[in-house]
């Protein structure tokens, strides 16, 4: 593709953005579709992203993903909110609307199609989510909307899980997220489960932490869907294997967030062949 005066610019806000794979993704997708479009990351210093979006704005930029740490602080800088990314709490998608950006949050949807790309099943399914930060309470809201039976959220301090299950079955109004400490998974219904690990514990490069290390545990898992992407298998992936669980990554995840992304800015259907394409490009980054 050639950078013409008609290239359209979108790209990525955070800091830091150093090591991300979103280029790939959006500017493997926009020489599929032969859009004029490039896609680049922007690093945004601490107190200026209202600067950064207001710039943008200027720009004409025709959208921008947003990653951490801004996802709930870029909020009040936008025109408008979805209502997905609204009860979340979170945007990671800016789509550009007259006078400024509406912000969407494709994290949630993107992980439902990873999830369903795998054939991993939430709706009547009793989970197990580890942690409540930002990540965890997005996916709480998810598998909570998605109809699963039951959400065991489990995390260090009782109190924050206690709050995102609050949080939750308010907004879904029903008792579907119960809050426990990491230790009390022995409390659980004798059976196995689907375990989401919702946390940065494991990321590259402490690789080797996982936030319950108990081979008790992972006895109790069916399926581990780990939302970390590198290291390419965290320990968390290898004792749900080695308990005979299936065990997946969250690199689809990050594939299918930012192809709904790419979906919005460009209102066209991504198929399931370009997909498969650009995932194939993004798995050769690991091997």
């Amino acid at each position: 593709m050639e950078i013409n005066g008609k290239t359209r610019t979108c790209g990525l806000i955070g800091n830091p953005v150093e090591h991300t794979l979103s280029p790939m993704i959006h500017n493997t997708l926009a020489k599929r579709f032969g859009h004029n479009l490039v896609y680049v990351p922007f690093p945004v210093e601490s107190g200026r992203i209202t600067d950064a979006v207001k710039g943008a704005e200027a720009l004409r930029l025709l959208g921008l993903n947003v990653t951490v740490p801004y996802k709930s602080e870029v909020i009040p800088c936008l025109r408008e909110v979805d209502s997905l990314a609204a009860a979340i709490g979170a945007v990671n998608t800016l789509a550009a609307v007259p006078g400024g950006f509406k912000g969407y949050n494709t994290d949630m949807e993107g992980l439902y199609r990873a999830m369903t790309a795998e054939h991993i099943q939430i709706a009547d399914e009793e989970i197990i989510l580890l942690g409540a930060g930002g990540a965890s309470r997005a996916v709480a809201y998810l598998c909570a909307v998605k109809g699963a039976k039951r959400v065991y959220l489990l995390n260090r301090t009782v109190e924050k899980a206690q709050k995102v299950a609050e949080e939750v079955n308010r907004s879904v109004e029903r008792q579907v997220v119960l809050p426990m400490a990491l230790s009390d998974f022995d409390s659980l219904p004798e059976r196995k489960f689907l375990a989401i690990q919702g946390t940065s514990v494991g990321l590259s490069p402490h690789a080797e932490d996982v936030v319950i290390a108990d081979e008790k545990f992972y006895a109790r898992v069916h399926t581990g869907f780990d939302l970390i992407y590198s290291p390419w298998e965290t320990r968390f992936m290898k004792l749900v294997k080695e308990s005979g669980g299936r065990a997946y990554n969250g690199l689809k995840m990050l594939l299918y967030q930012g192809i709904i992304a790419y979906e919005l800015w460009n209102e066209v259907k991504v198929s399931e062949e370009d997909a498969d394409a650009v995932y194939e490009k993004l798995k050769a980054h690991f091997h």
